[in-house]
């Protein structure tokens, strides 16, 4: 197992170093990099997922290529407008509701991000849970003067989410609520989400993401955990596993870090990924390997998760 540490262009999710471990088994390469916020039994999932890459292999596809949108981080105006340009993408997700930001804030990398991708483009934002029922009512308000596709998790709570829905015309896509869920079908009981949002290695691998989709009977959108093209592969697996797929995911999010580990990235070409196993470069994985302490760090925690898979 190798521990890679790669930079990210732009603070993400309140971390600007993106970690993981990357190993092979009879099935091809596979990607373990749950964030180091998250305890060992949230882990489980993400190491049942790696498993699932390196020793069973993924389900046939019935695509060739995913549709993807870019990802616009909580950066400013003219920052986001050129990751749109330069993504190559018709879809553009846009991070809101960032702690210390405003409303206001929002509203003008929202407006960039239309500017860039045109009036035929589209746009969806995403939240992370940051909202208050009454702030995602009051701020999708104005926001969706920009024709917003949908709104990935306005609010924390699933309950919420179902309230927000009720109350505004914008879509309601569910993320967290699926994914980081003791019952992620709650979101079908409570009829909380327009659209599933989910991600191979919090949920425990593509064939696992299946079964969830088929359960939830609604539309998925594929989002990465912000990986390598090892992790992003299972991803696109997913996308092409599924039966019906009619809106781009949240897969082009490689251009985010500054290195790579294999020699052909999963890049979005005219929006769109193809549908591929990749395998890292020896020299590329060499020079994003992580120091002695830090794969000591991520050694220690693989050995207590694999402890805890066990039951």
């Amino acid at each position: 197992m190798i521990t890679y540490s790669i930079g990210l262009k732009n603070k993400f999710r309140g971390i600007t170093v993106r970690e993981g471990m990357l190993f092979e088994g009879p099935a091809g390469w596979a990607e373990w990099s749950p964030f180091l916020d998250y305890d060992d039994a949230t882990c489980v999932a993400w190491l049942r997922a790696a498993q699932e890459a390196a020793v069973d292999g993924w389900p046939a596809p019935v695509r060739d290529v995913v549709p993807v949108n870019c990802t616009v981080p909580a950066v400013d105006p003219l920052t986001a407008a050129e990751i749109v340009r330069r993504s190559g993408c018709s879809t553009a997700k846009v991070k809101v509701a960032e702690r210390g930001q405003t409303l206001n804030d929002d509203l003008a990398r929202v407006e960039a991000v239309r500017d860039a991708i045109g009036a035929s483009g589209r746009v969806r934002i995403d939240a992370n849970g940051g909202w208050s029922v009454d702030e995602a009512v009051r701020s999708l308000k104005q926001l969706d003067r920009f024709d917003l596709e949908y709104v990935e998790q306005p609010c924390a709570a699933v309950e919420d989410l179902a309230a927000v829905r009720r109350r505004t015309e914008v879509p309601v896509a569910a993320d967290e609520s699926i994914r980081r869920a003791e019952d992620p079908l709650r979101v079908k009981e409570l009829e909380a989400a327009d659209i599933a949002v989910l991600k191979v290695q919090p949920i425990g691998g593509v064939r696992a993401c299946l079964d969830i989709a088929e359960q939830l009977g609604l539309p998925v959108v594929v989002s990465s955990a912000l990986e390598t093209s090892i992790g992003i592969a299972a991803g696109v697996a997913l996308a092409a596993a599924l039966p019906e797929l009619p809106y781009a995911c949240g897969l082009a999010t490689v251009s985010m870090f500054t290195q790579e580990v294999v020699a052909e990235p999963l890049l979005p070409v005219d929006g769109v990924l193809p549908v591929k196993r990749v395998q890292p470069d020896p020299a590329l994985l060499e020079a994003c390997r992580a120091d002695a302490a830090r794969s000591a760090v991520w050694e220690e925690r693989m050995a207590r998760v694999l402890k805890e898979s066990a039951g």
